[in-house]
């Protein structure tokens, strides 16, 4: 089941907005090509806070977005 507006697996809920909604953006995608939410969902959150790591500047731009 994919997951949008808000609706996002319960394993994302303590994490940041930003991380939250990357993660849940690659984990769609993932789960469109395997069909396997688990594997979506690990995969989603571990990529998501490896792309937030890499650009920094990308989670306060998104934190600040959020905050609007």
């Amino acid at each position: 089941m994919p997951w949008y507006n808000g609706d996002y697996p319960p394993s994302y809920k303590n994490q940041p907005v930003h991380i939250r909604e990357k993660a849940t953006e690659i984990a769609n995608e993932i789960l469109k090509e395997s069909g396997d939410e688990g594997i979506a969902i690990a995969t989603g959150l571990k990529q998501a806070r490896a792309y937030f790591k890499e650009h920094p500047k990308e989670s306060k731009k998104a934190s600040t977005r959020n905050q609007k």
